[in-house]
C-alpha cells in the first residue's frame, strides 16, 4: 500500500508519516502495506518538519552546537519501510517552506519510493498546490512516473485535486515550450544533432526567436496554458520551414541539361 492519498484525519503528526492509505489490491499485498514498527525514538527533524519550523531546521543543520548537527542529513533522508524520508512528510502537510529550506542542504528532490511515487506525486495527490508550486519553482521532474506510470498529474486526477491538476497542466506546457526551446537551439548549434548545413542567415533567425521566446518566458511568469502553447506554436511556424529546407536534397543540374 502506497500512502500517496489524503488520510481519514490529519489529527495526528504521526499518523501523517506513517499511515498507510491506499489498497493496490490484494495481488500487491505485501510488506510495504505494514506499519513501521515503533521503535520508541522519534526523528527530531519530523515535529518541526510537520509543523512549518524551519528556524529550529535551520538551527539542526547549522549550529555545530546542535545535538543532532551531525546526523542531520542521516536524519532527513531516513525511509520508513516503503521509502519515505521526511521531505514526504513535509508534503504530505502541506509544509512548502521546509521543502524550501530543506532544498538548500542539497537533498535529491526527485528520489523514488519503492513504488516509484516521488514528492511531486505525492503533494499533488494530497492536494497541497502551494507544495506542488514550490517543488516545480525548485526544478522537479514533472514528468517522473511511478509503478503505474503515472505522472503526478494523473494521479492528482485519481484523487480529484482539481486545482492541482490544473496547475500541473499549466507546468506541463510551460515545460513544453522551454524543452522545444532548448532543443530547437541545440539542434543549430550542433551541426551533429541539426537536420543538415544551415545557412547563416536561417541559423540567426532561429537563435533569435528562440532568445526572443525565452525572454518571453522570463517576463510572463503567470501566462496562460493558451498563451504558452501560441508562443510555442509561433517558434515552430519559424523553425519548421527552415528545418524541412535543410533536410531538402539539393538538385543538381545535370552537364547535358546546362549545355
Amino acid at each position: 500500500m502506497e500512502p500517496e492519498g489524503p488520510p481519514e484525519s490529519e489529527s495526528s503528526e504521526k499518523s501523517i508519516f506513517f499511515s498507510q492509505q491506499e489498497e493496490e489490491g490484494e495481488e500487491e499485498e505485501d510488506e510495504e502495506g505494514k506499519e513501521p514498527e515503533e521503535t520508541g525514538t522519534v526523528n527530531p527533524l519530523l515535529q518541526p518538519a510537520l509543523t512549518g519550523d524551519v528556524e529550529g531546521l535551520q538551527k539542526i543543520f547549522e549550529d555545530p552546537e546542535n545535538p543532532h548537527h551531525e546526523q542531520a542529513m542521516q536524519l532527513l533522508l531516513e525511509e520508513d519501510i516503503v521509502g519515505r524520508n521526511l521531505l514526504y512528510a513535509a508534503c504530505m502537510a502541506g509544509q512548502s517552506d521546509v521543502i524550501r529550506a530543506l532544498a538548500k542542504y542539497g537533498v535529491n528532490l526527485n528520489e523514488k519510493t519503492t513504488r516509484g511515487y516521488t514528492l511531486l506525486h505525492c503533494a499533488a495527490a494530497w492536494g497541497r498546490l502551494e507544495t506542488l508550486k514550490a517543488l516545480v519553482e525548485l526544478d522537479v521532474d514533472i514528468e517522473a512516473l511511478n509503478f503505474r506510470e503515472e505522472r503526478a498529474r494523473d494521479v492528482a486526477a485519481r484523487y480529484s485535486q482539481t486545482e492541482c491538476v490544473e496547475f500541473l497542466d499549466w507546468a506541463d506546457a510551460r515545460l513544453a515550450l522551454k524543452k522545444y526551446i532548448a532543443k530547437v537551439s541545440t539542434a543549430v548549434t550542433d551541426t551533429e544533432k541539426g537536420p543538415g548545413k544551415l545557412f547563416k542567415e536561417d541559423k540567426n533567425t532561429i537563435l533569435t526567436a528562440c532568445r526572443i521566446k525565452n525572454e518571453w518566458l522570463e517576463t510572463h511568469l503567470e501566462a496562460s496554458i493558451n498563451e504558452l502553447s501560441e508562443q510555442k506554436q509561433q517558434l515552430e511556424d519559424i523553425v519548421t520551414p527552415i528545418f524541412t529546407k535543410m533536410a531538402t536534397p539539393c538538385q543538381v543540374k545535370s552537364a547535358k541539361s546546362v549545355a
